[in-house]
């Protein structure tokens, strides 16, 4: 799955600890939506989904 720089700055913020497991459940949504990569919007949309 390809992400945008400024999508990939996004995920930087969350903690390290718990980055894989974000990565996969945003590249599972993504990909729910026929999406093949993850943009600013797309993360944003999956963060307010997963809360």
């Amino acid at each position: 799955m390809e992400w945008t720089a400024d999508a990939e700055a996004r995920l930087k913020e969350i903690p390290f600890f718990v980055r894989p497991a974000a990565r996969k459940k945003i590249e599972k949504f993504a990909q729910d939506q026929g999406l093949g990569q993850i943009t600013v919007e797309v993360y944003e949309a999956a963060k307010k989904q997963f809360g």
